[in-house]
């Protein structure tokens, strides 16, 4: 049988992962809709996740698909930490883009209850060759946790602590970026596959809650322009496991033909 709202035949949807068909149910109870195209995509990557090994240290996974605010702000790993847009957001096929002044998507994960000292990651994947501004996560007076691409090539990666970054010549902003800790002493920034690590002692955890699209600090004290098409949090990722998430994130963005 055909579901024609849907175009999905009832056998594949059988076939589907468990936990993608959660993530389509928590769309649709919102109000969102997903393409068939979508729905396998989104399904893929889940399976891919589990068998790379890290699905299971995510916490929150947003595929940024439907076109839409409610379908977008859904959390693919649970029904826990679902966004909330602010105004100043387009919604398209290939992603959502804040307007800069006013966007920002509160992601409800606070960094102090609900993140793990010494163990954490945030990645997100920009579209779009800009830079200059914290395009993902919080800080305080003392600690930070956000990926920053500059224009001048540098691209600043920070977890749990102030400084952290790494010069490169010429980073193109349209990329995956991802900032990753796993121990104590390090920090790491990743470029789609290119590893940069500092020597970082850990500072602390920050109580606010992450944001995508700004910096979260008592006021918003970024706000980006980059079209996001994929973000997350969850625990640090071994290198081996951050090459098999940026395989595994690109092969997503590739089905939907947005990869850059």
């Amino acid at each position: 049988m055909i579901l024609a709202s849907h175009g999905i035949i009832a056998s594949q949807i059988a076939s589907f992962d468990a936990d993608a068909v959660a993530f389509f149910g928590r769309v649709t109870t919102a109000g969102g809709t997903l393409s068939a195209t979508e729905k396998s995509a989104v399904n893929t990557l889940v399976v891919q996740m589990k068998a790379d090994g890290t699905w299971s240290g995510m916490k929150a996974v947003y595929p940024m698909v439907g076109a839409s605010a409610a379908a977008c702000a859904q959390n693919l790993k649970s029904s826990s930490f679902t966004g909330t847009f602010s105004s100043g957001w387009t919604f398209a096929s290939t992603g959502v883009t804040p307007n800069g002044t006013s966007a920002y998507m509160d992601t409800g994960f606070n960094g102090d209850t609900n993140g793990t000292l010494s163990n954490e990651h945030i990645s997100f994947y920009s579209r779009t060759n800009i830079g200059d501004k914290a395009i993902m996560g919080t800080s305080d007076s003392a600690n930070e946790t956000n990926i920053y691409p500059n224009l001048v090539g540098t691209f600043y990666y920070r977890v749990q602590k102030t400084n952290g970054g790494s010069s490169g010549t010429n980073l193109n902003g349209a990329a995956f970026f991802m900032a990753n800790r796993v121990d104590s002493l390090n920090v790491s920034g990743f470029r789609n596959t290119t590893k940069y690590t500092i020597a970082n002692a850990v500072g602390n955890k920050i109580n606010r809650n992450y944001y995508i699209g700004a910096n979260n600090n008592v006021v918003v004290i970024t706000y980006a322009t980059n079209q996001c098409a994929f973000a997350s949090i969850g625990d640090g990722l071994t290198d081996a496991q951050a090459s098999n998430f940026y395989t595994a994130v690109q092969a997503f963005q590739t089905t939907l033909s947005r990869q850059v």
